[in-house]
């Protein structure tokens, strides 16, 4: 079997992906389906977005690559078994993307990205099925609070939310007092009431609340390692410290771990 051919062309990877999965192709790719693959392609995203946090942009080229062939492997897959074809996926993105931008392939004219938005929504709007609600096609496996920004921003473009962030402010300051008063039994319903308060006060901030959250957790990692890494130089065992010790070393780390 010959070497693929250039391999900076779209349809060498087509080619690959469908080689593997033939006949006498790799046994991996041959047993893989759409099920299978769903922690793959999660996974694959969540690489690509580790490489944007990072702001690495060497990484990024590559994750993508690796999110790429994920598509074409799930296409190349329901080609076999008569689901779709790639034209009919490159057709479907391809007319959503000219009807949903009348401004460049129409003559609809628009006077910034605020206004484009609003007209993306309201294409979208149009495209959904009679009587269905704003909220159904956002995709519930999504992370619990990436989907909570997103109904509540799809509520708020229909006019459902507080007029201005100190309502919000006010909403999380009863959602505290809530939590607090709560029995045991509630307290999982009451600290979930807190999360989507302070989703909308990320939204109204332009906060991207996953991506606050994922840096957070990294700077917590950071710092974490760094004090683990001072105890093993000083022949400390860190369970062993008291926690103000433990806490001064957290001083430490926050001065010396800036990202």
């Amino acid at each position: 079997m010959s070497l693929p051919g250039n391999l900076s062309q779209f349809t060498t990877l087509v080619d690959i992906i469908a080689r593997l999965r033939a006949p006498d192709g790799c046994p991996w790719d041959r047993k893989q389906t759409h099920a299978s693959l769903r922690k793959n392609l999660l996974q694959e995203c969540y690489e690509v977005l580790e490489a944007l946090d990072k702001g690495d942009s060497a990484k990024l080229c590559d994750e993508l690559g690796d999110l790429l062939m994920q598509i074409v492997l799930h296409t190349q897959i329901a080609t076999e078994v008569g689901e779709f074809e790639l034209g009919e996926v490159l057709k479907s993105i391809n007319t959503k993307l000219v009807h949903r931008h009348p401004h460049i392939f129409g003559s609809l004219k628009v006077k910034d990205a605020e206004e484009v938005a609003a007209n993306w929504e309201a294409l979208k709007q149009e495209e959904r099925q009679t009587g269905a609600s704003i909220l159904a096609s956002v995709p519930k496996p999504m992370p619990a609070l990436s989907y909570s920004q997103e109904i509540q921003r799809r509520a708020a473009q229909v006019g459902f939310d507080w007029k201005d962030i100190h309502g919000v402010i006010d909403k999380l300051a009863e959602e505290v007092k809530e939590f607090e008063q709560a029995t045991s039994q509630e307290k999982a319903r009451e600290f979930g009431d807190l999360l989507f308060t302070l989703a909308n006060i990320a939204s109204r901030l332009g906060i991207d609340l996953e991506a606050a959250l994922r840096q957070a957790n990294q700077r917590f990692y950071q710092r974490f390692n760094y004090m683990e890494e001072v105890c093993r130089q000083r022949g400390l065992n860190f369970s062993q410290l008291s926690f103000d010790q433990q806490n001064a070393l957290w001083e430490e780390a926050k001065k010396k771990v800036k990202e």
